[in-house]
């Protein structure tokens, strides 16, 4: 049984309501006084962007404002501290401490929720206050006697917080809106490429101000606040605050810049170091714990605008990158521009569906797999690199960050290939230079200039090999080379040399032994790829053959993957549902033996022999999917989305059901994507078995919906599933267009009955990644039961190691 949670409380049901864009007639708000105006209605196919969905659960997705691949997320923050609030929004929260302009997108770590801005009227509060309850237990600061007509002694009293409850809760891509309860402010929300728009809507009398928190940021524990050092805030004339910080986060050391103008005059202002306000007069401070007061007057007679740009290299590049795109005050030529770029890039995957459901379910998914990576260079082509220096980038390239490569080389990254081909080149050059640039060699999970080090393997080779096996050009492959072949045959890191020496690492020496060598063992496949690109004949045998490296770390009595000492021994105890053999060590990265015994993606018919054939590998596939679905207390949350052992809410599953395909029973195939593409999303905030993930979650749901999965990324192949869609029209690259048709689809036909391409009969169960390149159309014949005989013949099973099936 497929197990999931959900919940739906307070908020979060006000703000599901809020996500489905229905005009909004006018309400009265807390005292009355004012209506709000009709939310802008989104048209084409943003209107099925449903941007709340994984803002619930672990989804940790954000609702705020960004463009596709934008270096800007403004989006408001509900809480900045533990797990549920990597994003920094969760829909359970119920208030809201603000907007800042930096967000991840689902990942299970986090940092980033820079430059945090909260409109207010009244007292200025420099505390936001407890999560959930903003009107209760706050400290609070005021401008001082003089700035702000209040005793000396009030300064530091208890009041409220600058945190808000919020109600009538909308998005849309692009768009975000929000009215502030406590503070009786609409807020609105929208961006370009680098920078962000932010419109105020006051609705009482006299005076307002914005309170500007650059100590604000992402912190693992409530307790400890974020680090930050180098920071600076400086005011420029009457209607500008500049500024930057240093923080040691996640990403250890980032810098980020920001420029902010207001549309009207600061009639006052307030500069604070570790809440204390600094003299009046005060216009630059320097410390770590910085924050500002801007107040403007006569706050009801028309909205204050606010606009923030951001840079990873100066205040100077925050200042062009702002400039060159918000050049005006106009708020709905920027949000029309924003719906624009994403009605572009949604549009490129047209489909046709019976059940509205999908078709949010789809279009959501989508979007999601544009939120990452993220543009990170300045209009002027300058950006900060691995090694923190500032660099300057070709003309017409650019730089991008947030590449969570342990998730997304499974299926964001091919899905990308597919229908942002363009991208591509910018996308992978950009690993290159990152490795060249890092003191730490090839990326694993960089962010702004920093490589965080998380999860295993370095999969940005992955990526790189994929790129040159379907052909993409501009890519500096040669450069590559050299430093991918570094990382495999020479770097001391994170257990290689015990691998290169035994054949595999054991866990009496390493953490994470098991999954670290099946991971490595992929990478050497990708690498061997890069190899014979570059002519190293010899290396790319060396290290195929090192890619099966798996059998090591096999045990052919139990059927299962499981830890090794380095004398050789196996590992007692053992539990294939456990993590690890003892406390000290885990053995499996955030999977089982269960979920691991299953990750070869490249080399599947010298795998199954393993398990003693192709049927008694169908066996254990059938049991994986079929056995308890229990857990040890000790399992880390990321294993969600349960059915049997197999856990879809954490990727090392995710091509697993694809994995019948090579045993000749391709039908079982078609009945677990099918069942999987149906239980593990829904069109609710709680939509999603465990974390984005930065679009990888979602990508399998696109790639799947489609009929085709990528198993081996580098083999450039894919393999057919059960397509959820009746009719879908993708945009390639030179204009050609691939057609995908199932006649014959419905809820209760996932079985293929036949295939056809470009109108010609087709018996294989898979189709390479150049013939779908070059446009044509895609027939699946759908039905209510299995044609066994599909995909059964080993000339007609997808390759592997490059070879055929027997």
């Amino acid at each position: 049984m497929v197990t999931r949670r959900r919940f739906l409380q307070g908020a979060a049901a006000l703000s599901l309501l809020g996500s489905r864009l229905e005009p909004l007639a006018a309400f009265a708000a807390p005292g009355g006084s004012h209506a709000m105006s009709r939310v802008p209605e989104p048209d084409g196919f943003a209107r099925h962007v449903d941007v709340f969905i994984g803002t619930g659960g672990h989804g940790h997705v954000y609702p705020g404002a960004t463009l596709p691949f934008g270096m800007v997320q403004l989006s408001p923050d509900t809480n900045d501290a533990g797990w549920d609030a990597c994003s920094g929004y969760h829909q359970g929260d119920g208030s809201i401490m603000g907007f800042s302009h930096t967000h991840l997108s689902g990942t299970g770590a986090s940092d980033m929720l820079d430059v945090l801005v909260m409109p207010a009227q009244g007292e200025v509060a420099l505390q936001p206050g407890s999560r959930g309850l903003p009107d209760r237990n706050y400290r609070s600061r005021h401008d001082g006697a003089a700035g702000a007509g209040l005793s000396a002694d009030s300064v530091g009293q208890p009041g409220p917080g600058y945190r808000s409850r919020y109600d009538e809760e909308q998005a849309q891509p692009g768009y975000y809106r929000v009215h502030l309860r406590d503070h009786d402010i609409l807020a609105e929300l929208t961006a370009t490429l680098r920078a962000g728009l932010h419109r105020y809507t006051f609705h009482g009398e006299g005076s307002g101000h914005l309170l500007v928190d650059l100590a604000h940021g992402y912190h693992d524990d409530a307790k400890v606040p974020c680090k930050v050092s180098d920071a600076r805030l400086k005011l420029v004339g009457n209607d500008t605050l500049v500024g930057e910080r240093r923080v040691h986060q996640w990403a250890g050391g980032r810098h980020i810049h920001f420029a902010m103008k207001l549309s009207r005059p600061i009639t006052r202002s307030t500069l604070y170091v570790e809440d204390a306000p600094l003299p009046g007069g005060t216009g630059e401070v320097h410390g770590t714990h910085l924050k500002a007061a801007l107040h403007v007057d006569d706050i009801a007679s028309q909205p204050l605008l606010v606009k923030v740009g951001i840079s990873g290299v100066d205040v100077a590049g925050a200042l062009r990158n702002l400039d060159a795109e918000i050049p005006g005050w106009d708020f709905e030529q920027v949000r029309k521009a924003a719906a624009a770029s994403w009605e572009r890039e949604l549009g490129r995957i047209r489909i046709d569906t019976a059940s509205e459901d999908v078709r949010r379910i789809f279009y959501s998914s989508l979007y999601h797999t544009m939120l990452a990576p993220t543009l990170f260079s300045d209009v002027d082509g300058r950006y900060r690199g691995m090694d923190l220096a500032v660099h300057q980038l070709p003309q017409g390239a650019n730089n991008y960050s947030t590449y969570s490569l342990w998730d997304t080389y499974r299926a964001q990254h091919p899905l990308l290939t597919l229908y942002q081909p363009e991208r591509v080149p910018d996308l992978v050059n950009g690993l290159v230079r990152m490795a060249a640039e890092s003191p730490g060699g090839p990326p694993v999970w960089p962010l702004q200039g920093v490589e965080t080090g998380c999860m295993i393997g370095y999969h940005s080779a992955v990526v790189v090999a994929e790129a040159h096996a379907k052909g993409f050009e501009g890519i500096d492959y040669a450069k590559a080379w050299p430093l991918f072949r570094k990382r495999a045959m020479d770097d001391d890191y994170r257990g290689l040399p015990f691998y290169r020496k035994l054949g595999y690492i054991p866990s009496d020496k390493e953490g994470e032994a098991v999954s670290k060598t099946l991971e490595y063992a992929y990478d050497d496949w990708a690498v061997a790829h890069l190899a014979d690109a570059a002519g190293a004949h010899a290396d790319a045998t060396r290290l195929r053959h090192r890619s099966r490296n798996y059998r090591h770390v096999f045990d052919r009595r139990l059927g299962f993957v499981r830890p090794r000492a380095s004398d050789g021994r196996w590992l007692e105890p053992f539990d294939p549902r456990g993590m690890g053999h003892s406390a000290k060590w885990r053995d499996f990265t955030e999977s089982n033996a269960w979920q691991a015994s299953f990750l070869n993606q490249h080399d599947l018919y010298e795998y199954m022999k393993l398990f003693g054939g192709e049927q008694a590998f169908e066996r254990k596939l059938d049991a994986l999917f079929s056995t308890s679905s229990a857990l040890p207390v000790d399992a880390p949350p990321d294993i969600a989305g349960m059915v049997g052992q197999y856990a879809h809410g954490n990727e090392p599953s995710h091509h697993v059901a694809y994995l019948y395909a090579y045993t000749g029973a391709h039908h079982k195939t078609q009945a677990r994507v099918r069942m999987l593409l149906e239980n593990m999303y829904e069109a609710q905030p709680d939509g999603l078995a465990g974390n984005e993930d930065c679009g990888q979650i979602s990508a399998w749901y696109v790639l799947s919906a489609l009929g085709l999965y990528a198993v081996d990324p580098v083999s450039a192949n894919y393999v057919f599933g059960s397509p959820l869609i009746d009719r879908a029209e993708i945009e390639l690259s030179g204009r050609r267009k691939l057609m995908v048709l199932a006649p014959g689809n419905g809820p209760d036909s996932p079985y293929i009955q036949s295939v056809s391409w470009n109108g010609q009969p087709w018996s294989r169960s898979w189709i390479s990644h150049a013939e779908l390149a070059a446009g044509g159309t895609l027939v699946f014949r759908m039905g209510s039961t299995p044609n066994t005989a599909f995909g059964t013949a080993p000339a007609d099973r997808p390759p592997s190691f490059g070879k055929a099936a027997g």
